[in-house]
């Protein structure tokens, strides 16, 4: 069930209504509700999948019992347990066929052909994020960062539930399980204010990603017959593309939760507005970014070594991180990109103490760094890393023979001017305070009022699937 679809608009009420009409103070059976319309949710893709969410559940409920009630050497037994488990299952569903396909080309690479073992494995919705959210539990109860719960169906609510089940942000068991163990009361504010957020979020998927996503598909698709400005102009739309998507997504999320009297994390913060690939890092994905940061960069040293340690685990967590997106190279190449030149960052931060006062040293380098994550983008955006290459070749040909006014007259003119119009009032609402649009009444209104009927215009397309769902 998607977001931006006639069912979760359907599907989104009906919740509502039962949640705060039939058990307004109850919070045992407001965590029912929300545990069986989050199985409903989940289901309507595939009901089979349903089977490893409530395993990947059991599994970690009751050994978090165990880690924290047994001594330190059962205690790494038992975690052990809940990582091997979980990764494994990940591993299995996401990696398996990837991992025996690069097997078998490197034998093909040295003269030797043979048959390898292969399964038509599908992807289920949102693993990677569950899985990450319940390995935290298990991390956060063997650091006595969080004492486990007895609460079963609190706990299962939690792991899945729906506004960031299957795309995030992932949440901490810490910041987001005492919310389903606490009595919760409606309020009007949080009930418009979750509103307007998730108006926000479609008008970023809607008015502006899937605008944008017809002239990246079409460029992307047939590379090879535009000219370096149209493939150049593409990889810029494509990053905007995917952050209206992705935040879109992040805010739809926290304003659903809203509505049923729960705070997610900010999954974004301007990230294209960063000085550096570190910085990027901090304010793209920040629920994935500090995920890896507190349960693999921090454990294997962090920065507290030497320089040379502290660059290979830099390299090694954002390999990691590319890895995390998907079974292909181009992800891993792309993590690989990002590790690169963050060491470089902080190398020339460790060497010349670069501390950006200057304004012009600020902007140059916010352009710097947009050049380096749309470069990056190419491979997350390639179908494969010899598509990412030519794609590049075909850049740097400097051929002008075909330009962009050809693509919108193929594509439709008017969705790419109101894209580009939606993107200059995206910019603008970065650079004005919240106050003079969300705490003026009149205002919010009917900057909601013009938002939903962008939506409503431009959404006759029909639905299309967020980004990071593949993932």
């Amino acid at each position: 069930m998607f977001f931006n679809s006639v069912e979760f608009l359907l599907f989104l009420p009906i919740v509502f209504v039962i949640y705060w009409f039939f058990c307004p103070k109850n919070v045992t059976g407001q965590n029912i509700i929300i545990l069986f319309a989050s199985y409903v949710f989940y289901g309507w893709w595939d009901w089979r999948f349903l089977s490893l969410i409530i395993f990947s559940t059991c599994l970690d409920f009751f050994l978090g019992i165990k880690i924290h009630s047994s001594k330190l050497s059962k205690k790494k037994f038992y975690l052990i347990i809940s990582i091997a488990c979980n990764l494994g299952i990940l591993g299995f569903f996401k990696y398996f066929n990837f991992f025996t396909s690069s097997l078998q080309k490197s034998f093909l690479a040295i003269g030797y052909t043979f048959d390898i073992w292969s399964l038509n494995v599908i992807l289920p919705v949102g693993i990677s994020f569950y899985t990450f959210q319940t390995l935290s539990y298990s991390f956060d109860i063997f650091n006595n960062k969080l004492k486990p719960t007895n609460d079963f169906i609190s706990y299962s609510a939690f792991v899945s539930f729906f506004p960031q089940l299957v795309a995030g942000p992932i949440e901490r068991a810490k910041n987001l399980l005492p919310q389903f163990l606490n009595k919760r009361y409606f309020h009007s504010t949080n009930a418009i204010n979750g509103c307007s957020l998730i108006l926000y979020g479609l008008f970023k998927k809607v008015v502006i990603a899937d605008r944008l996503a017809i002239y990246v598909n079409t460029v992307f698709n047939d590379y090879y017959s535009y000219n370096s400005i149209s493939l150049t102009l593409a990889v810029i739309f494509f990053a905007i593309q995917i952050y209206c998507d992705f935040s879109g997504y992040s805010l739809i999320a926290r304003g659903t939760a809203k509505l049923f009297g729960f705070e997610l994390m900010v999954n974004f913060n301007r990230p294209y507005f960063s000085q550096s690939i570190t910085e990027f890092w901090r304010r793209w994905h920040i629920s994935l970014s500090t995920w890896f940061r507190d349960y693999v960069y921090i454990p294997i040293g962090g920065n507290r070594i030497s320089k040379k340690r502290t660059y290979i685990n830099l390299m090694l967590v954002f390999v990691v991180s590319g890895l995390w997106h998907g079974a292909n190279w181009t992800f891993v190449f792309w993590g690989f990109i990002h590790g690169f030149f963050a060491i470089v960052f902080l190398m020339f931060s460790n060497n010349s103490k670069m501390k950006n006062k200057n304004r012009f040293r600020k902007y140059l380098n916010i352009l710097l760094v947009f050049i380096i994550v749309n470069f990056a983008w190419i491979f997350f955006r390639s179908e494969n890393i010899t598509h990412a290459f030519k794609y590049l070749y075909h850049i740097l040909q400097f051929d002008f023979s075909y330009n962009l006014v050809e693509i919108c007259a193929e594509k439709g003119p008017l969705n790419l001017f109101i894209s580009l119009l939606s993107i200059f009032l995206l910019y603008l609402s970065y650079l004005l305070p919240k106050s003079l649009i969300f705490n003026k009444p009149f205002k919010t209104v009917i900057f909601n009022v013009v938002v939903l009927l962008l939506i409503i215009v431009l959404g006759v397309n029909g639905e299309s699937e967020f980004i990071y769902f593949q993932f």
